[in-house]
């Protein structure tokens, strides 16, 4: 394990979903000798392929990691990423290759990079007793009370993840002074930015390209495979909609347009976090998404002596 304090180098690659940034993580890894670090949440599981973006073939003969790591249906939290991360990157900080943390998923991000360790909250029956008498609005209040700033919207669309997101948050406030500094990480971070227009017809285009590949047939599968329709639900836009359609909710074309509307959306937000990034104090170099990526992300590392240093 990192010992604290111990600065290591990594690359990031960030931004919206359908911006190209594994393609130009892997292009990076090639060109300074480094490994891929998938910051997704959904990645992490087998079987999970079309809807979750893993877009294996771009990787070549480039490792990658926390990828395929669980089955589908099992359990995997910002905890769970945030221990396996700084696992994974000091293996490959032994290795003497380059670490090259690549998503879009804020959480993870921040859980990387913003130095804060978080700690392993277990399920608390009673407490989830008490919670099981109150009504939604009631747990979305609690919930806001206990993280004023909170951001992740799932956690509040759904009733199950509202409640183990209060169970955290008591869980962090009653332990959190017992919490270790992380390993101080030196990062350069490229973010990849597309005009909205732009970034629509993307989302747009991968969206019916993802259709066209199998997309529906995976959920199908996964559905068949034994994964319940709520739980795939919980995984997020593209299996919550295409579980929809597969159960007769609604036709096809209203879960194309309203997916790839809601698809639309959580581009916005990624967005809103990666300034509120910002805000506390992350350095994003910001790269034009309709030029060169590769040839913009080399002179911001050029430029970063404390990047691949030494390689």
């Amino acid at each position: 394990m990192i010992k604290s304090g111990a600065p290591l180098d990594m690359l990031v690659i960030l931004g919206p979903t359908a911006s190209g940034k594994t393609r130009l993580a892997v292009a990076l890894a090639e060109e300074y000798g480094g490994e891929v670090i998938s910051a997704d949440s959904r990645q992490v599981f087998r079987g999970m392929d079309i809807g979750s973006g893993k877009d294996l073939h771009e990787y070549g003969r480039v490792p990658y990691h926390l990828i395929d790591i669980l089955n589908a249906g099992e359990e995997f939290s910002v905890f769970d990423f945030q221990r396996r991360f700084l696992k994974t990157v000091a293996e490959i900080a032994s290795r003497g290759t380059v670490p090259v943390l690549c998503g879009g998923s804020g959480m993870y991000l921040d859980a990387a990079l913003r130095g804060y360790r978080m700690i392993e909250v277990p399920f608390d029956s009673a407490l989830r007793a008490e919670l099981a008498l109150k009504t939604d609005d009631e747990l979305v209040r609690e919930l806001r009370h206990l993280k004023p700033h909170q951001h992740n919207s799932t956690d509040l669309a759904d009733r199950e993840r509202t409640v183990r997101a209060i169970e955290i948050a008591r869980g962090e406030a009653e332990n959190c002074s017992a919490c270790e500094p992380l390993p101080r990480l030196q990062s350069t971070v490229v973010g990849i930015h597309w005009e909205r227009e732009a970034l629509r017809r993307r989302i747009t285009a991968r969206l019916r390209e993802r259709l066209d590949n199998g997309m529906i047939e995976e959920v199908e599968r996964l559905h068949a495979d034994g994964i319940a329709w709520e739980r795939l639900d919980y995984y997020g836009l593209e299996y919550r909609y295409v579980g929809a359609y597969l159960r007769g909710d609604m036709n096809k074309n209203d879960m194309i347009q309203r997916l790839n509307s809601a698809i639309h959306n959580f581009a916005k937000r990624q967005g809103n976090w990666f300034r509120r990034m910002e805000r506390h104090g992350i350095v994003i170099n910001w790269i034009d998404g309709s030029r060169d990526h590769l040839l913009q992300a080399r002179k911001i590392i050029c430029a970063d002596s404390s990047v691949v240093r030494g390689r």
